[in-house]
């Protein structure tokens, strides 16, 4: 079974998405549905999906749960909490009273691009995120390179938790910088308790001027760094878009991983999600 770990769906009219650019990002300032997305994959092989958060509020994440119960489409949701609030676990027991709580998997806050680079850091998001273990949730880390210290820092002080890293945390690969993401992302991967994902690697390169070569460097890391057993395919559908289509963006996937056993393609396709985010397709 092969699974999308990673993908969003919107509507701008019930949670508009003030963090999309007008001018820079016009191609996804639209609705996206489950619907669309399943036009997409057809011929893919993709058969179930992780439905993750995109804004900062809790109305959204009751209405991805709602979404998760009703299509079968989504096996697993990331929803949010604003960690460094000491509120945020009760907000979270309220998600476990809703209908399709089962499928609420992991949390995720934006860490990437915050004013403070060390938020994941901050004692309180240390102890809101060390909690999640209590319930079997996971944390989704979302960083760029100034902000992999402090998720370093996190995951170092919340060995009970499971994480998953988000876009491999959005290296410049546009520029062809590797460093000091690389040293980075070995240490963070030197925790057994983190997984990363091989996703939104299009919008960090040339926007629609990529090719496979450019993204092999990374790759490579990321395999000796994670190694197989911990790398999973994400889309970031429909941001993906910005830079390539869906279909493109498997394509990219299945290129990067075409060296892999059948058993480890197994893995990278499904099993590594399944397990990350306990999920039961």
């Amino acid at each position: 079974m092969k699974i999308d770990s990673h993908h969003h769906i919107w509507d701008l009219s019930v949670t508009p998405q003030d963090w999309i650019d007008r001018d820079l990002m016009a191609a996804i300032y639209q609705n996206f549905s489950t619907s669309d997305l399943r036009k997409e994959i057809v011929g893919t092989g993709i058969e179930k999906t992780v439905l993750v958060q995109t804004v900062t509020n809790y109305d959204e994440t009751p209405l991805l749960l709602a979404l998760a119960e009703k299509d079968d489409l989504v096996a697993g949701v990331v929803g949010w909490l604003d960690i460094d609030s000491k509120d945020a676990i009760a907000h979270l027991e309220d998600y476990l009273t809703l209908p399709g709580a089962g499928y609420l998997k992991s949390i995720r806050d934006i860490a990437q691009d915050h004013p403070d680079s060390n938020y994941l850091a901050r004692p309180q998001a240390i102890a809101t995120v060390k909690e999640l273990s209590k319930f079997g949730i996971a944390y989704d880390l979302l960083t760029k390179t100034p902000e992999l210290p402090g998720a370093i820092e996190m995951v170092k002080q919340a060995p009970e938790t499971n994480f998953i890293m988000d876009h491999i945390s959005k290296p410049y690969i546009a520029k062809g910088t590797m460093e000091p993401w690389r040293e980075l992302i070995k240490e963070l991967a030197s925790f057994e308790n983190v997984v990363c994902k091989v996703s939104g690697l299009v919008t960090e390169a040339k926007w629609h001027d990529w090719k496979t070569k450019d993204f092999k460097p990374y790759f490579e890391i990321l395999v000796e760094s994670f190694g197989i057993d911990r790398l999973m395919f994400g889309s970031d559908w429909p941001v993906c878009t910005l830079s390539g289509s869906y279909g493109e963006v498997v394509n990219l996937a299945e290129e990067l991983s075409k060296d892999f056993s059948e058993s480890e393609k197994s893995k990278f396709w499904g099993a590594v999600a399944v397990s990350a985010y306990k999920l039961t397709p």
